[in-house]
């Protein structure tokens, strides 16, 4: 495998991370990085990227979103 032939796969700029204990449970986002805020939901992350200006398109797309401890649908302590 030759290095041109290596496909590039960007990061996330947005990383929501494994869920809190709390009440409502809740995850931190981060984005590019720097920890931005606290949600809830999936709505809150898409909420939180457009407050930083950025358009989600595709929750599943890890290129778009990266999720750590748990997918978009994983939102309580087990």
């Amino acid at each position: 495998m030759t290095e041109g032939s290596i496909p590039y796969i960007s990061a996330a700029r947005v990383t929501v991370l494994g869920v809190q204990p709390g009440d409502p449970p809740f995850r931190i986002v981060e984005i590019d990085g720097e920890m931005v805020s606290t949600a809830t939901s999936m709505t809150d992350v898409i909420l939180t990227a457009a407050s930083e200006g950025i358009t989600i398109h595709d929750l599943d797309d890890p290129g778009e979103v990266r999720w750590v401890g748990g997918g978009r649908f994983h939102w309580g302590v087990h």
